[in-house]
Parts: C-alpha cells; sequence; structure tokens
C-alpha cells in the first residue's frame, strides 16, 4: 500500500477564534492500524471529515485509496436490512456475499438481513455496518466511535475482527478496546500533534512521562511570568512617575519665573519615556513568550463531587424485579440490596433490559412486570441517562432547567476540558462527547446521596474516563452503574457484578 500524505493542513470553524490544525504535516502508511486520541473538542471527527472531503481546508493531502467512514448514516432504516447493506456499498444482489462474509466474522447472522434495519439492536447495527466497510476493497476505513451502545461481548467481538485488518483510522475511548485492535497512534493535544509507534499502553506512558515533566516546567513557568509580570508593573510606575516628576518640575520651575530650555527637558524627557517603553516592551514579550509555553500543557484537574455521605444505610431494595417491554418480560427476576457506600454495576447484553429497569427504579412503575422496589423517599438522587443526543439551547438554560448554578456548571465543564469557546455555542452544536460532558458536569454538581448513572462514559475521551475513575475512587459514592468499559469497571466497582439474564432468547 502506499501512503496517505498531509501538508500544512489548516482549518478553523468560523465561530473559533484559533485554528483546530494549524500547518499540520503527516505521512500516513495505509497499511496502519491508526488510533485517533484526544479530549472532546479537539477535532478528532474534524480530521475525519476532512479526509472524506467534506470541509473545506487550507494544505493538501494526497492519497490513492478511497476513505471509507463508519458511521454510514442509513437513509430509509425502515427498510429491510439487506437492502440498506447493498445500497450503501452499491452492491447489487449478487455481490451481497461480500457483506455477508463480513457478517459471519462479526458474528452475525443472515437472520438479520430480512429484518428491518430499524429493529436490529445497536450492536447488530454496528457489526453490520463494519461489514459494509470492509467488504469493498482500495478503501481506507475511518472508524469513528465503534464501541458506543455496545456491550462487553460485542466490543470484544468488534475488537477481534479489527485486529485481522489493516489499513484504518479508529477513534474509541474504551482504553481495553483500542489497546487491543491498533499499531500507531495519532494523538491530538492541546498544542501539538503527536504520532507514536505502538498502542494505547505506549501513548499512555509518553503522555505520564510528558504529564510530569510538564507540570514541573509549570511551575518554573509559573514563577517567571509573575516575576516578569512584577518587574513590568514596576517599569510601569517608573515611567508614570517620570513623567509626572518632569510635569511637577516644569510647573514649578514656572512659576518661579525661571526660564529653561524647554527643548533640552524635553528631549531628555523623550529620552527617559523611550527608554522605559522599550523595557517594558521587552518585559511584556517576554511574559507572552513564557504563556505560550503554558499554552502546551494539557491540564488535567481533579474532579469534584456534591455527593452527600446519606445516613440510611439501605437506599435501594429490589426484590424479583422483571421489567417488561411491549408485554414481554425481559430478564429473568433480579434482587439487590444497594447499601451505603456500594457501588454496584448492573451487567448484561444489550437488549436484557438494564436501561428499562433503571427507568422502573427511577419511577416508570409501567414497565414492572414482577417484584418490588423499595427506594426511600428521602435520598437525593442524580440521574445521569444515556439519552442526551437532543440536547439543545444554552448552557444557562440547560443549568436553570435543573437548578445548577452556572458558574458551577461551567467551572465543572473547563474542569472536564471544555473550551471556553464553546461556552457561547447553543448545546445542538455541539459535538457528542461535549453533549456527554454537559449532562455528566451536572451530575457532578447535583447534591446527591445516590448516582445511577447509565452509561455514563460513551463518548468520553480517555483523559476524562481517567478523571473520572480517580474521583469515584477518591470520594467513594454509593452507586449504580451501567457501563462496558472493563478497565473503569473492575476499578470502581465494590461488589460482584449484578447479572441480568434474559427472560427470553433476545438476539443481540
Amino acid at each position: 500500500m502506499g501512503t496517505i500524505k498531509i501538508q500544512n493542513l489548516g482549518f478553523r470553524y468560523d465561530s473559533m477564534l484559533t485554528p483546530l490544525f494549524n500547518n499540520f504535516s503527516l505521512n500516513i502508511d495505509e497499511s496502519w492500524k491508526l488510533g485517533l486520541i484526544g479530549r472532546n473538542g479537539r477535532g478528532k471527527t474534524t480530521f475525519l471529515r476532512m479526509l472524506l472531503g467534506q470541509l473545506t481546508y487550507q494544505g493538501d493531502i494526497q492519497s490513492n485509496v478511497r476513505f471509507n467512514y463508519f458511521p454510514q448514516p442509513v437513509a430509509h432504516p425502515d427498510s429491510k436490512t439487506a437492502d440498506v447493506l447493498m445500497q450503501l456499498a452499491g452492491y447489487s444482489e449478487s455481490d451481497l456475499w461480500r457483506i455477508q462474509l463480513e457478517m459471519d466474522k462479526l458474528k452475525l447472522t443472515d437472520e438479520v438481513l430480512d429484518r428491518s434495519f430499524a429493529t436490529l439492536s445497536p450492536g447488530e447495527q454496528t457489526k453490520a455496518l463494519l461489514a459494509v466497510l470492509f467488504s469493498q476493497s482500495g478503501t481506507f476505513e475511518l472508524i469513528d466511535e465503534p464501541t458506543n451502545h455496545l456491550d462487553i461481548e460485542g466490543r470484544q467481538v468488534v475488537a477481534d475482527y479489527l485486529k485481522q485488518k489493516t489499513g484504518f483510522i479508529v477513534v474509541s475511548h474504551d482504553r481495553y478496546f483500542i489497546d487491543q485492535v491498533i499499531d500507531h497512534v495519532l494523538s491530538i493535544d492541546r498544542a501539538k500533534i503527536q504520532l507514536f509507534d505502538g498502542n494505547y499502553e505506549t501513548w499512555k506512558r509518553e503522555f505520564d512521562r510528558e504529564n510530569d515533566s510538564e507540570q514541573s516546567e509549570k511551575q518554573h513557568l509559573k514563577t517567571e511570568v509573575k516575576r516578569l509580570t512584577a518587574s513590568a508593573n514596576q517599569t510601569k510606575q517608573w515611567a508614570s512617575h517620570s513623567e509626572s516628576k518632569k510635569s511637577k518640575g516644569s510647573h514649578k520651575k514656572r512659576e518661579q519665573n525661571v526660564q529653561l530650555d524647554k527643548g533640552f527637558l524635553g528631549h531628555k524627557s523623550a529620552k527617559m519615556m523611550k527608554r522605559a517603553q522599550n523595557t517594558l516592551k521587552r518585559e511584556e514579550t517576554a511574559i507572552e513568550e513564557k504563556k505560550g509555553l503554558l499554552k502546551n500543557i494539557d491540564d488535567i484537574p481533579q474532579l469534584a463531587l456534591n455527593y452527600e455521605r446519606p445516613h440510611q444505610e439501605h437506599l435501594l431494595l429490589v426484590a424479583d424485579l422483571q421489567v417488561q417491554r411491549n408485554g414481554q418480560d425481559l430478564n429473568q427476576p433480579l434482587s439487590f440490596d444497594l447499601q451505603r457506600g456500594q457501588r454496584l454495576v448492573l451487567f448484561g447484553p444489550n437488549g436484557i433490559g438494564k436501561t428499562t429497569l433503571i427507568k422502573a427504579i427511577m419511577g416508570q412503575h409501567k414497565l414492572v412486570s414482577n417484584g418490588t422496589i423499595s427506594f426511600n423517599a428521602t435520598i437525593k438522587t442524580s440521574y445521569l441517562t444515556q439519552n442526551f443526543e437532543q440536547l439543545r439551547g444554552s448552557i444557562a438554560d440547560y443549568a436553570t432547567a435543573y437548578h445548577v448554578a452556572l458558574s458551577e456548571l461551567l467551572n465543572m465543564l473547563r474542569k472536564l476540558g471544555f473550551e471556553r469557546s464553546a461556552f457561547d455555542e447553543d448545546l445542538s452544536e455541539l459535538s457528542m462527547g461535549q453533549k456527554r460532558k454537559v449532562s455528566l458536569a451536572r451530575s457532578l454538581c447535583e447534591k446527591a446521596n445516590l448516582y445511577i448513572w447509565d452509561e455514563p462514559l460513551n463518548y468520553l475521551d480517555v483523559i476524562t474516563r481517567q478523571q473520572i475513575q480517580d474521583l469515584i475512587l477518591k470520594i467513594q459514592p454509593t452507586m449504580l452503574v451501567i457501563d462496558h468499559d472493563q478497565a473503569f469497571i473492575e476499578a470502581i466497582k465494590t461488589e460482584p457484578l449484578v447479572k441480568l439474564k434474559s427472560a427470553v432468547h433476545v438476539d443481540r
């Protein structure tokens, strides 16, 4: 295979003061399995869209391959899956076998082809769209967050599948997943872009090393900026004092009717002011240079959680609970007792009813077919739903709707790596990761005894995931969580997984 050559790439959205990419150059071997890593809002999806030719950019991108993007938009989801997939690939029915061959590797049966695409589970849709992607020859695949809404089993199937492939860029924030499938990392940092030969662990070791070094340098730079600022302020005062002294002296001399050489006095004053201004200019330039170095440092501040430890020992008791969808039971009877300080993780494949069970606990009693839920009425709960895609309006309106102080919400977003330039944007214009951070920041700010989080890590970058994990381990809040990030689950759970079992066969 050849090389994708990127030269002097530059791009900035109209609403941005600074560009996302500025004179960026890179050569990508078309056989690489490249992982794209960076905080939400740093331009990962934008970079993929530039490769696809969907955005107007400065610079040059040269390649002999055709780029394919995942997830592909499905125009008619109510159509039969076979028709949807053939339309996406540009195939006739005689070529359908190419897609079926990839489906088999992804453990997706031909049975789904006769169903409408809309009835497929999120995991089935992901696998079907990936099968289309890799069924075509002469293409370079751009895979944007394939693990969202995939259960742990589905993630492993997709990981095993991608291990067999070459020639793709994948954006994923699941540390365990991406570590298995890539051989190079492209990291989009705050003020630089770096390429690493290796996997996620390679990048993480280098990131930690650089971060430790930069934090030390940051303290030195802050001290220098403080010293230079004080010096500049002193220079300003000196210049101002000299000018004032000159004016007062001139006035006094005039009162004494003493004739002075005004030309000499003006010349001397001008020299003094010029010297002061030159000194001030040098000091201000040095300050800006030092501050410019500070911009390269990607701070990872510690988060805060408005958690109030409850005095009750038992917060939530579920006994023989079954939930239903369209009149059909989803799970076998489930029982658990969530106690103060515990963190329970609901575990099970997609479609088994985890989210439905959470909704029932949060008060949608019509979803309960059998069993009981005992929830202490005095417990203050912060609920983080997995459905946040439709957020719209201003951040201020969002804060008001949830009775959260705007200043606290904005401060939390900054700690989550949210750029200030995004504060004034409509929520509907934000990336999925940024939207998730808005809802997550709201939950972190809410005063609560219990946190119920449904797939909180979806779309969140690896740095934010580590921040959330560190916060939970520090504060030790009481939680009920659904998630599929294995590293996160193993780190935060305090009890064995609460496993849901299917009441009937559920296709995944």
